[in-house]
């Protein structure tokens, strides 16, 4: 489930920017192709962090998670090029990613949810052995 859409990110940067950073060609209109990709990339960061703390895929979006998945986005957009503003709207996102993978903010999920289980154990299927020590006599 993605976190942000074109109508997220329209609404909080207007069709302008978001054609001006999507279509590097003719500026007619919004390259979807290119918007997917900086919105996928955005839902991956943020899976990233939120997989630590979090089963995914989440029950519903937060509204937190649309505004960090669009400035998250945006940033993509912009490249090399963006601005102080972005950048900054960029690092306090991943921040802010940061403190509630440590617990330190809540999304407001409901505790009850399954949290990953993480094990460091290692795991072996299949069939048993052939040869064992038993079987062979010591050989």
């Amino acid at each position: 489930m993605p976190y942000a859409t074109l109508a997220d990110m329209e609404a909080r940067y207007g069709i302008e920017e978001i054609i001006a950073r999507t279509n590097r060609t003719d500026g007619a209109g919004v390259d979807t192709v290119v918007l997917d990709r900086a919105l996928q990339d955005a839902d991956a960061e943020i899976d990233a962090y939120l997989s630590t703390r979090y089963a995914l895929p989440l029950p519903a979006v937060p509204k937190i998670l649309v505004r960090i998945a669009c400035d998250i986005a945006r940033y993509h957009l912009w490249q090399e090029m963006a601005s102080d503003e972005v950048r900054r709207r960029y690092e306090d996102a991943i921040r802010l990613l940061g403190n509630i993978a440590k617990g330190l903010i809540s999304l407001g999920i409901d505790a009850n949810q399954p949290k990953p289980v993480l094990s460091s154990a290692a795991a072996q299927t299949g069939s048993p052995p052939v040869f064992s020590r038993d079987a062979t006599g010591g050989y």
